[in-house]
């Protein structure tokens, strides 16, 4: 019976790996060349004086729909100390509101739920101003009572200068006003017994003259 040869050898040849490639020292230069970009996200002239995390909702079709979820900021403008409010989606930074802070805007806690709030605005996140209601959820309630009392301070100090000097000077005109009404009240209170005084006394030179005068009379006449 003739034996068998091993034909392990030839196996390792057919599967023994490929040797590397020599590195030949050679470099290619790229096809395409990219340059580094800035990218802005035209919050570069603002600082942040609020920011949280949270969930935003909208009301539309008379229902309340999920707007995103991701970090409420209120920035402040360095130049001309506007403040507006920005949120973005957390993955996607897409932005679900983007207004700005004024003086006529109110936010008030959502009836029922001491973590969220409620307020309109004119918001631009869409490309053109659209009249929002929103709904705001805060995982805490001290973040939505931070969120509300900054909301409501930044409203206050959006009131123009010349509308708060007016009312100030209205308020002082007032107080000027009383104070004169007040100091002509007591003195005619004052005059009054003066006048009444003064009247007796006339009345009674009158009544004296009359008496004369009929005396002067009678004694003519006799």
């Amino acid at each position: 019976m003739a034996s068998k040869e091993p034909d392990h050898e030839h196996r390792e040849d057919e599967e023994a790996p490929a040797a590397d490639d020599e590195d030949t020292g050679a470099q290619v230069a790229p096809i395409v060349k990219l340059e580094e970009v800035s990218v802005s996200t035209g919050e570069e002239n603002e600082d942040p004086i609020l920011d949280l995390k949270a969930k935003l909702y909208r009301f539309t079709e008379n229902q309340w729909k999920e707007r995103g979820v991701g970090t409420v900021k209120l920035l402040k403008h360095k130049e001309t100390g506007k403040v507006r409010l920005v949120m973005r989606q957390s993955k996607t930074l897409k932005i679900c509101a983007n207004h700005l802070v004024l003086s006529n805007m109110t936010v008030q806690e959502h009836a029922g739920n001491d973590k969220s709030c409620l307020w309109h605005a004119a918001d631009f996140a869409d490309g053109e101003l659209k009249d929002e209601l929103f709904c705001i959820r805060f995982a805490s309630v001290e973040n939505c009572k931070t969120f509300m009392e900054m909301f409501q301070e930044v409203a206050e100090s959006q009131k123009p200068k010349e509308e708060n000097k007016d009312a100030s000077a209205a308020a002082g005109l007032l107080e000027k006003l009383s104070v004169e009404e007040k100091k002509t009240d007591d003195k005619a209170e004052e005059e009054k017994p003066v006048a009444a005084k003064e009247e007796k006394e006339t009345k009674d030179d009158t009544e004296k003259a009359d008496a004369e005068k009929k005396d002067g009379e009678a004694a003519s006449s006799t």
